[in-house]
């Protein structure tokens, strides 16, 4: 039988329901993916699941003896002398009644903490929230449960953490059945066997990894926005005729009435799909042709060195990831180069007209006690922006943020929203030097990819730190990795890129923990591994597929502005499917010849 079974399921904390006759059947041996827009009710379903939470309607079916563990998203240790007996005070490990099967769990705690970098003798006390989350996640892995629930596990992981967790639930010895809330869409295409969205209350299944998952919602909006359309329009049609008064209210047509009563019943209940934010980034002013030059600059904090003789030159126009594991020094870093702290050794020369906007990943500029509306625009109803002015009100709902909310203090927001609102008050103003410091924390994954678009048409220059391969290999163009005690090296293209040029002799792990080597000045990346070059015919190819792929849009905008026409389903049936079919062959064309593109582009 299979481990949980969700059904009927109502959840609601307030007007719109988080669960809304849900239902959710979890078998042995799966590792479902849970996605779905910040505010959602994610992280609430997981506590429905583990047993936190009760449900206002519908069952939560659970097997015999099911042992389920959930880590949080900020996991919370036990005081204790050693980070050891924290871990076995918070997972009860004492009260195991099979004594074989407790010390086998105290000797695996050790050993999954060791495997995650960390000492078991050191107090829970001093750890940061990266090494919190890595013990709570040794802890989970080690208790070995039926069920284990991971509440945006990858959030302030370094890179080599998220490896080392994705080797853990992918290794056949001790992968539990797993449901993991996560916006790292790499994590999702390496660990997870179906993708679960909640959607307006619903759980909506999709088998395979998330790549597999995009294609499908693809079409799904597609097919819901005609339906809607098609409803829309039906409903306007019976709400005219019922103004006729008389006719509308003949004995014989009283079925009609009542059909247009659950019309309007039916509309009033429909949840719309929450919208997009709206980011627009404008960078002012061109900044001087060089942006920043450090000159074998050194840094060091006591013993720990930070930057050892790094010579680095930034241009304008440059879009720099810079990767390294937790502690490496990556803010010091971007510090060092803005000019904000002075290295111990070397020269650090800015360059001329720079306006910079930094987000800080701690968000240290948001005041917990100020409102919305003033953390954007104190003491103002109106915010100067590039193209003009604009309300408060309207510039917040742009970011998702309704009226009723303006008010809000700012500590009563999400992580989730506090990113979004950070990313407004950073967007209003013009930069031309954008430093964006982990900025996919708690973003849910529509939010990431509309980032990801507006940094790709952004004109300025960026210097980004994350641990999201999948934003890195999207938006930069070089990569600054830390190679270990100080060292940092820069490799030209992203975080796929930089795998491929660190070379088989490397002792580096994905996040720079490790290896040998010299800090590198400007451009000198390791040489590209030799890839085939392109044919003659398949430059042809590379040279017309832009031309081609806006002249497939520009048909499939017109074909949909058609069938958007108050007038359209009266034509005949037949010339209906050929246009629903032409459509959905628009649709998959786009994307062969996208993906076709990519690949050749990539290769030249």
């Amino acid at each position: 039988m299979p481990l949980l079974t969700l059904q009927d399921a109502g959840l609601a904390y307030g007007l719109a329901p988080l669960l809304d006759a849900a239902n959710l059947v979890v078998d042995a041996g799966e590792r479902i993916g849970l996605i779905g827009r910040n505010g959602t009710g994610k992280s609430s379903l997981l506590g429905v699941l583990a047993g936190d939470v009760a449900l206002d309607d519908g069952t939560l079916a659970r097997r015999d003896g099911l042992v389920t563990v959930r880590v949080e998203q900020e996991p919370v240790l036990p005081p204790a002398p050693t980070l050891d007996e924290s871990l076995v005070v918070r997972g009860r490990v004492d009260t195991i009644a099979d004594e074989r099967r407790r010390w086998h769990v105290h000797a695996r705690i050790g050993e999954w903490l060791q495997r995650f970098g960390l000492d078991a003798g050191r107090g829970p006390a001093g750890l940061s929230g990266g090494e919190a989350k890595r013990a709570a996640l040794a802890l989970a892995i080690a208790l070995g449960p039926d069920l284990l629930l991971l509440d945006e596990p990858t959030n302030h992981l370094d890179i080599d953490g998220i490896r080392l967790l994705e080797d853990a639930l992918t290794d056949a010895r001790d992968v539990p059945t797993l449901v993991v809330v996560t916006h790292d869409r790499a994590f999702l295409d390496r660990v997870v066997t179906r993708i679960v969205e909640l959607d307006r209350g619903l759980l909506r299944s999709y088998p395979g990894n998330f790549a597999a998952y995009e294609q499908r919602k693809t079409g799904e909006l597609a097919a819901e926005a005609v339906a809607a359309r098609k409803f829309d329009r039906f409903w306007a049609q019976e709400e005219a005729w019922i103004r006729k008064g008389v006719e509308a209210r003949r004995t014989r047509n009283e079925g009609r009435v009542r059909r247009l009563e659950r019309l309007r019943a039916e509309r009033a209940e429909r949840r719309e799909r929450s919208g997009n934010v709206k980011l627009a980034l404008d960078a002012g002013t061109r900044s001087g042709k060089l942006v920043a030059e450090l000159e074998h600059v050194g840094k060091r904090y006591g013993e720990r060195v930070i930057v050892d003789d790094l010579s680095l030159r930034i241009l304008r126009g440059d879009r720099i990831g810079i990767v390294g594991p937790n502690g490496a020094g990556k803010s010091t870093l971007l510090k060092l180069i803005l000019g904000e702290l002075p290295p111990d050794r070397g020269r650090v020369r800015l360059g001329t007209n720079l306006a910079v906007a930094y987000f800080d990943q701690l968000r240290g500029a948001l005041d917990p006690e100020r409102t919305l509306a003033d953390t954007i625009a104190p003491g103002s109803d109106w915010i100067e922006l590039p193209d003009g002015r604009k309300h408060v009100l309207t510039y917040l709902g742009d970011f998702l943020f309704p009226p009723q909310r303006a008010r809000a203090p700012v500590r009563m927001l999400s992580g989730g929203e506090r990113n979004r609102l950070l990313l407004a008050r950073l967007f209003a103003q013009p930069a031309n030097l954008l430093v964006l410091d982990e900025p996919t924390n708690d973003l849910d994954i529509e939010s990431l990819e509309l980032l990801e678009a507006t940094l790709q048409t952004y004109a300025g220059t960026l210097l980004l730190v994350s641990h999201d391969r999948a934003f890195l290999d999207n938006v930069v163009t070089s990569t600054l990795v830390s190679e270990g005690h100080g060292r940092w090296r820069e490799f030209v293209g992203g975080y796929r890129d930089w795998l491929l040029q660190r070379g088989p002799d490397s002792t580096q792990d994905a996040g720079g923990r490790g290896g040998a080597g010299k800090a590198a000045g400007r451009r000198t990346a390791a040489p590209a591994p030799a890839t085939a070059k392109l044919t003659f015919a398949e430059r042809l190819e590379l040279a017309n597929l832009p031309a081609e792929l806006e002249a497939l849009e520009e048909e499939q905008r017109e074909l949909l502005a058609r069938m958007s026409g108050p007038d359209y389903y009266r034509q005949e049936a037949a010339r209906l499917k050929a246009d629903g079919q032409r459509l959905a062959t628009l649709e998959q064309t786009l994307a062969e010849k996208m993906e076709r593109w990519v690949a050749l582009d990539a290769r030249a």
